[in-house]
C-alpha cells in the first residue's frame, strides 16, 4: 500500500506524454492539445484599425474639421487625410495614411460637412496599431497549450486553418460484475444498475476524450482474462471498473498477474478508493478501479484524469487546487488520507452528507473535493483545508 502522495509521484514518473502527432482542421481541435509553436503569419491587425465608429482627424490641434470622405470596414481604398480634414469611420476599418486620432462620434457635432469636436482628442486614440495583437512570425500559442473556443477563434483570425496536436489516447472502460445490468430494465433480486461506465464515459467527454469503446465481463475467470488482454493489446488506457478487490469472485487482479504487467502500485491508503490499482504494459496504461461509484470517480478525477492529460500533452495536467475555509465540523474516522465531496463558494467549503463510497447523490451536488491528508484527523468551523476543483 502506498500513500497518496507517492501514488501520485508514481503515476506522473511513468507516463509521458504521447510521441504521436497528427494535423487536423482547427474546427476539429477543440480539446486537443498543441503539439509545436504556432508562429502567426500576420500582424494583427494587419493595418491601423479604427477601433470606434466616428471620425478619423488629420491633427488633433484644432476644433473643426472639413469633412472629406468616408472609409468602411473592408474597404481597400486607402484616402490621404490632413490638417485640419476628417473622414467618417468605422469600427475594424482601415485608419487612412496620415490619421492622427479617431473621435467617437458621440463626441463631436456635425454642421455643414464640418465635424466640431466638443473635447480635446489625444495623439492616437481609438486607432489600433499594426500588430497591437501579434506581429508576423512571433508565438501565437505554444507547444503544450490545449485548444479552447477562443484558441480556434483567435487562430481562424490570423488565417491559420491546420493545426499539429498530440493524438488522444483510445480508451477501453470495462465495467465488472454478475450483479450489473443496463438502466432501462427491470431489476431482478440482487441486481444493480450498471452506472460506472455511463458515469466515466460522461466525464471523458467532459475533458475532451471520446474514442472509448465498452465493455461488460460477468465474474467469470476466462472470459475476463480473454477480455483484459485484447483491450490492452488495443487501447492506449485501459480502464476497469470492480473486481479488483480479493474476494472469491474478484478475477481482474488474477488476470493482471497472468498477463505479465508490470504492476506500479496496488491500494492506495485513502479514503475512497483504497483499492486502486495501476501498471503498465509497454505503451498501455492500466488502471483498475474500485467498483463502489464514489470511489471509483474519486480515483478517476485524481489519478486517471491527470494521467490521459499528460499523455495528451498538457503541460498542467492536475485538477486546480487551493484553499479554503470550512464552514463545519469533521471528525475522522480512521487514519487514511480522505477525498470529501463538497460545495464550494466564495472562499467557503462545505463538506456534504453522504460521503459513503457507495454514495453518488454528494458527488452530483459537489462542485470540489476537500483532501484531508492522513495527518489531518479533523476539521473545525473556520479551518483552512486543502481543497480540489472538480471540472
Amino acid at each position: 500500500m502506498v500513500t497518496v502522495e507517492k501514488a501520485l509521484e508514481l503515476t506522473n514518473s511513468n507516463i509521458n506524454k504521447t510521441d504521436v502527432i497528427i494535423t487536423i482542421l482547427i474546427s476539429e481541435a477543440l480539446g486537443y492539445v498543441l503539439a509545436k509553436d504556432i508562429l502567426s503569419p500576420i500582424n494583427m491587425p494587419p493595418f491601423r484599425q479604427s477601433a470606434m465608429d466616428g471620425y478619423a482627424l488629420g491633427s488633433i490641434d484644432e476644433k473643426t474639421y472639413n469633412l472629406i470622405g468616408e472609409v468602411k470596414a473592408g474597404d481597400d481604398t486607402d484616402p490621404k487625410i490632413g490638417q485640419g480634414e476628417a473622414i467618417r469611420i468605422f469600427t475594424g476599418a482601415p485608419a487612412p495614411a496620415g490619421a492622427k486620432a479617431v473621435v467617437m462620434q458621440e463626441k463631436v457635432a456635425i454642421q455643414n460637412s464640418q465635424v466640431i469636436l466638443q473635447e480635446p482628442v489625444a495623439v492616437s486614440a481609438n486607432i489600433r496599431p499594426l500588430g497591437e495583437q501579434i506581429k508576423e512570425k512571433d508565438i501565437a500559442l505554444s507547444e503544450g497549450t490545449a485548444i479552447t473556443a477562443a484558441g480556434i477563434g483567435y487562430l481562424a483570425s490570423l488565417g491559420i486553418t491546420h493545426v499539429d496536436v498530440y493524438q488522444k489516447p483510445s480508451i477501453a472502460i470495462i465495467a465488472t460484475g454478475n450483479e450489473l445490468v443496463p438502466p432501462g430494465q427491470v431489476l431482478k433480486h440482487g441486481q444493480i444498475y450498471e452506472s460506472n461506465s455511463i458515469m466515466l464515459s460522461a466525464a471523458l467527454a467532459q475533458k475532451g476524450f471520446d474514442d472509448i469503446s465498452f465493455f461488460k465481463v460477468e465474474d467469470e475467470y476466462d472470459v475476463t482474462l480473454s477480455l483484459i488482454e485484447n483491450t490492452i493489446n488495443n487501447y492506449d488506457l485501459v480502464l476497469i471498473s470492480g473486481g479488483i478487490s480479493v474476494g472469491d469472485y474478484d478475477f481482474v487482479g488474477k488476470a493482471l498477474n497472468v498477463l505479465d504487467v508490470e504492476e506500479v502500485f496496488y491500494k492506495v491508503k485513502q479514503k475512497p478508493g483504497k483499492p486502486l490499482y495501476f501498471a503498465k504494459k509497454q505503451r498501455t496504461t492500466i488502471f483498475a478501479l474500485p467498483g463502489n461509484p464514489a470511489s471509483a470517480l474519486s480515483c478517476f478525477y485524481i489519478y486517471v484524469l491527470p494521467t490521459l492529460l499528460k499523455i495528451s500533452g498538457l503541460r498542467d495536467h492536475y485538477l486546480k487546487r487551493g484553499s479554503a475555509t470550512s464552514t463545519a465540523n469533521y471528525v475522522k474516522k480512521g487514519q487514511r488520507a480522505e477525498f470529501l465531496k463538497a460545495s464550494l463558494k466564495d472562499g467557503k467549503v462545505t463538506i456534504l452528507d453522504g460521503q459513503a463510497s457507495s454514495m453518488l447523490r454528494s458527488f452530483a451536488l459537489a462542485n470540489a473535493m476537500v483532501y484531508l491528508p492522513e495527518e489531518v484527523t479533523e476539521v473545525a468551523i473556520g479551518d483552512t483545508v486543502q481543497i480540489i476543483n472538480l471540472p
